[in-house]
């Protein structure tokens, strides 16, 4: 019985925040030279909003400033996180591609399924040459909802999944699994919160540990099936 894993990519697979500062620092001193910003940068704010989808980030950022500042600046943004990861800026978590591999030998179907931009998830799957493992990345914008149990339901329904897990970092994760009858495994990395995880059905500090989970997964499934 074939097993399918969902995973997020900032913070679950990609080192987001290698590259995220320097990029949220290239935009703020774009703003600056342009005299929409006087002040320090940001980051303490950003990194308590972390994850949430980009228009909602410059709506907590940039409250004072009008939608088409934003918009611009949402665009400069992107534009730096993405040659940020052409440069070699940031990095994957330990052991994505030695799992990647695993799962991949072991019959498993792996997607991604992100609140990151298609342009920018394609950065980092290009650069790192993850579509060797990879069936599909899907972006949250692709759905309208900006939801990310909608967006895990896409994928469900695209590719008739009935078992597996949605691995990441974040109660919007760990909720997108529940929605859709999967398993919940919380990354507790950087961006995770305890009284989030504490929700997932189970919780990882590295990801090498699905080399053993997902054996556990496919005897739940076949004693469930």
């Amino acid at each position: 019985m074939s097993q399918s894993l969902i995973f997020d990519m900032d913070g679950t697979l990609f080192q987001t925040d290698k590259i995220l500062e320097i990029s949220l620092e290239d935009a703020f001193n774009h703003l600056r030279s342009l005299n929409e910003w006087d002040a320090v940068t940001p980051i303490d704010k950003y990194r308590e909003i972390m994850g949430v989808p980009l228009p909602k980030v410059w709506e907590v950022l940039l409250p004072d400033h009008s939608n088409e500042v934003r918009k611009q600046t949402d665009a400069y943004f992107l534009e730096r996180l993405i040659e940020n990861i052409r440069s070699g800026n940031g990095a994957l978590y330990p052991n994505v591609k030695e799992v990647f591999s695993y799962l991949t030998e072991k019959n498993c179907s792996i997607y991604i399924a992100s609140n990151g931009l298609t342009e920018y998830l394609k950065a980092i799957v290009n650069y790192y040459n993850l579509e060797n493992w990879v069936t599909e990345t899907f972006s949250i914008q692709q759905i309208e909802s900006l939801n990310k149990s909608d967006l895990v339901k896409a994928i469900v329904e695209k590719y008739g999944i009935t078992n597996g897990a949605v691995v990441g970092d974040r109660l919007s994760d760990i909720n997108a699994a529940k929605d859709n009858g999967l398993v919940a495994i919380g990354c507790n990395f950087d961006f995770a919160q305890e009284d989030e995880l504490s929700q997932a059905d189970i919780v990882i500090d590295d990801l090498i540990e699905l080399k053993t989970i997902i054996s556990q997964l496919k005897k739940r499934y076949s004693t469930h099936g």
